[in-house]
């Protein structure tokens, strides 16, 4: 019976009420990574860095400044239903992904452990991986390259 089953396996983005849609987020901070791609290159490779955001929180994997994020930080993109799937960028775990690709939660996420803390503990945040942009000169960010982005 639906009624049983979770919102996240009821309803699509679209229907999701605003508290629904942001406890979809399991604070991987993986899409506040720096990615990199040679502007001369359309569409071509993608590369990750080891930089966080200069607004994430590298403690906590939060966003130090969430209600301000996409004044303060030009390239901070607004996740919508009618974008996720244009994204393809965003971390192959990303709850928002997976919800529009019709797949489920992993065993690890928050709303399916009840613990807001299970993704760290489970290895899948950037928790302890990252260094800060506002730590960086723009010119070292190129040299903190990790591979492609995938």
């Amino acid at each position: 019976m639906a009624a049983d089953k979770p919102f996240y396996e009821t309803k699509s983005l679209a229907q999701m009420s605003a508290h629904e849609w942001e406890s979809l987020c399991d604070g991987c901070g993986k899409c506040c990574v720096l990615l990199l791609q040679d502007p001369e290159e359309e569409g071509g490779t993608v590369w990750r860095t080891d930089v966080g955001c200069r607004l994430l929180d590298l403690t906590t994997v939060r966003c130090s400044d969430y209600r301000n994020r996409h004044a303060r930080v030009p390239g901070c993109v607004k996740l919508s239903p009618d974008n996720v799937g244009t994204l393809d960028w965003m971390p192959k775990t990303c709850a928002y992904r997976l919800i529009h690709e019709g797949k489920p939660l992993p065993d690890w996420h928050p709303l399916k452990t009840g613990d807001p803390d299970s993704t760290r503990k489970a290895g899948m945040s950037v928790h302890g991986r990252l260094v800060s942009e506002r730590d960086l000169d723009e010119q070292e960010i190129e040299d903190r390259i990790v591979g492609e982005n995938r």
